[in-house]
């Protein structure tokens, strides 16, 4: 059982390394704080199936592999999975089409003899919500929070731009609860799991 530990244990070390992980971020990614992934780096107890699953997922190899010894100097080929693509290219192209479809919108209604400025005010929440939708599907969540408090304001001054003869600027006094609730539910975190001695 102790050889099986420390080879698993030398393959959880390959693999985190060569997927450039610190031990927190692996520990993130599965929901285990760092001493336990520590523990298991040391050999002192293995995890459970499911976390070698996942392990495995994440680096593109079987859970064969990370019970198996492997020679020392045998370099770990991390499948990549399906195409890869730039995604901060991606979100800038729809971003950028999302304007470019404000400027057309604008100059047609222009054309017609509306003179409506605010067609770019309502471009900024379809933006922020776009941007959200694509960094919460990529994984990045770490934006999200600046996100959502720039998707609030955003309507708000929508909002009160829409229906600026009313002065409605009480509107603003919204954003302060809702940005109270968003920066706590942003600090609101689940607890890792303790690692089970085996």
């Amino acid at each position: 059982m102790d050889d099986l530990k420390k080879v698993v244990a030398g393959n959880i070390i390959k693999l985190r390394t060569s997927m450039n992980l610190t031990q927190a971020q692996l520990g993130e990614k599965l929901n285990y704080s760092d001493k336990s992934i520590s523990k298991w780096e040391r050999g002192e107890s293995v995890p459970d199936v499911f976390v070698l699953k996942t392990i495995a997922d994440m680096a593109g190899v079987t859970v064969d592999y990370i019970i198996t010894l492997h020679d020392p100097d045998e370099e770990v080929q991390i499948e990549a999975k399906g195409p890869r693509y730039s995604r901060r290219f991606i979100t800038l192209t729809v971003l950028a089409g999302i304007w470019a479809l404000a400027v057309l919108v604008f100059v047609v209604l222009w054309l017609c003899g509306i003179f409506n400025w605010l067609v770019f005010i309502y471009a900024i929440p379809v933006s922020l919500i776009t941007l959200l939708v694509l960094n919460s599907v990529w994984g990045d969540r770490s934006w999200n929070l600046y996100i959502i408090s720039g998707l609030v304001w955003g309507i708000i001054c929508s909002i009160y731009l829409t229906a600026i003869k009313f002065n409605w600027w009480q509107l603003f006094l919204l954003g302060i609860p809702a940005q109270i609730i968003i920066i706590f539910a942003f600090s609101i975190r689940r607890r890792p799991k303790k690692a089970v001695n085996n």
